[in-house]
């Protein structure tokens, strides 16, 4: 855990180290100039992104620090400050930053320049953030490994030979090496979980709906790809998360958020059960030395009152990840189709996007609505595990970082893996569930290799999944970040 600094002004060098609920604080109440925070940041950013590459589309330092001078004239006026006044936010390059490339990683869109925000970009920009460039990901977000033809692989914030997971790579690393202060990131297969695990920081999936997607084609299919928080603690993520969350009626599935989770966490968690699944009974391959530091990890619960339970449902797992399968090439093979269509486009996918469409285009509807009936009957499974529990445990990640010259394992533990993203299965279980979860980091092994454990909580039960990872983050020997 980093130490309490609330209300404490630090030499500039260690302004960067600051969280983001105490930075917000100490420009409040002008103890810190945004210019002197914002320059700290791109400081830092001009020392160590070149080492990792995980800000891309850096905004002119002059343009920034303007905007940074703006800011603080506007509070010498005594002007509103938003919850995130002055915080230099980097957006995850999934995501459309009017005025600002977007390119999804993808050379297709390497000089896309969008017109109009994503809703929760829009939410940050009203909260009185400063966007200051993207984080990089993997082409069109496909794979847990983030590297593309457009700006390169961003590498592991503890080992530069090393992947930094996926899709949400570039804000993990950003993170971990205090160049932004918090960050946004977005999942379907873990893409916020597992980048998190691999660079020891924590990255919150909330339930679906919390977080209003959009501008989207589709406002009412496409709803396992949700967008959310990473941070270096809890209170980080939850500051972020209160400005991201809550309805619009531009995405007509989103719903209201209960309260405020920043202020909710003022309230300790009673403690309770947790049902770790494990390898789910040997289902899933997991790399050797993950389980104990999981397990591990587990043990610290019982220090914060909770007991946990090893539990493998009686559900037909092989047959859940297929439905996973056909509801990602449903969707994302779907949505990339027009790409597939034009040949130029098409010679510039990676091979995982061609392969996404391609699987989807061999789909019919009874194929979809089967494996709607599948999903819908985990969730049930859920429901019925959350009147006896209230967690459920597993790894974040059934490897632990790889060489980023391996674009994804093709085997795990001697089991070959049949696609780009049979490595991350064990990520399905709450994108399926609709549920939220949350990667808390389990600790490294004996290579300085960092791996995490996710908790998932039962629907619409973020504010709980929240309190419990706070509670374990009390629990760590060590400080989160490399």
């Amino acid at each position: 855990m980093r130490p309490a600094t609330k209300h404490a002004v630090p030499p500039a060098g260690d302004i960067c180290r600051l969280s983001a609920v105490d930075l917000a604080d100490a420009i409040r109440l002008r103890q810190l100039s945004v210019r002197e925070v914002v320059a700290a940041f791109l400081d830092r950013i001009e020392a160590v992104n070149p080492l990792v590459n995980a800000i891309v589309s850096l905004r002119d330092r002059a343009d920034i620090l303007q905007e940074a001078d703006k800011a603080d004239a506007h509070l010498a006026r005594a002007g509103h400050a938003g919850p995130l006044f002055g915080l230099p936010i980097a957006i995850k390059d999934l995501a459309q930053t009017k005025g600002l490339r977007t390119s999804f990683g993808s050379p297709i869109f390497a000089d896309f320049v969008p017109q109009e925000d994503d809703f929760f970009v829009e939410r940050i920009r009203k909260a009185s953030a400063i966007i200051i460039g993207k984080t990089n990901v993997p082409e069109f977000g496909l794979g847990s490994n983030t590297y593309n033809t457009v700006f390169g692989p961003t590498l592991n914030a503890f080992d530069p030979a090393l992947t930094a997971g996926g899709s949400s790579g570039g804000a993990a690393v950003a993170l971990a090496l205090d160049m932004v202060p918090v960050a946004d990131g977005s999942d379907f297969g873990g893409s916020l979980r597992n980048p998190a695990a691999y660079n020891n920081v924590y990255g919150f999936r909330p339930s679906q709906g919390l977080v209003p997607a959009g501008p989207d084609l589709d406002v009412f299919h496409a709803q396992m790809g949700v967008d959310g928080p990473m941070g270096r603690s809890v209170r980080d993520m939850a500051l972020l998360l209160d400005e991201q969350a809550g309805y619009d009626p531009r995405a007509p599935l989103s719903h209201h958020k209960q309260g405020c989770f920043l202020q909710g966490l003022q309230t300790a968690t009673a403690g309770g059960r947790i049902a770790w699944f494990g390898d789910l009974g040997g289902h899933l391959p997991l790399e050797p030395g993950i389980p104990s530091l999981c397990e591990a990890a587990l043990g610290r619960f019982a220090d914060v009152s909770f007991q946990t339970e090893a539990l493998v449902p009686d559900f037909d797992f092989e047959a859940l990840w297929q439905a996973f399968v056909t509801l990602r090439q449903a969707s994302s093979g779907c949505a990339l189709k027009a790409h597939y269509d034009d040949p130029l486009k098409r010679s510039l996918l990676k091979p995982e996007a061609v392969w996404e469409v391609e699987q989807a285009l061999q789909l019919t509807a009874p194929h979809i609505h089967a494996a709607t009936v599948r999903r819908s009957s985990w969730h049930k499974t859920l429901l019925s595990l959350f009147d006896r529990f209230d967690l459920v445990a597993l790894p974040t990640a059934q490897v632990f970082p790889f060489e980023v010259s391996t674009h994804w394992p093709t085997q795990v533990a001697g089991r070959p893996m049949d696609s780009y993203h049979r490595w991350m299965q064990v990520s399905a279980f709450a994108t399926l569930g609709g549920c939220p979860a949350v990667n808390v980091p389990a600790g490294f092994d004996a290579r300085g290799r960092p791996m995490g454990m996710q908790l998932i909580g039962r629907p619409r039960g973020d504010m709980a999944v929240l309190r419990a990872a706070a509670a374990y983050e009390t629990t760590l020997p060590w400080q989160t970040g490399a």
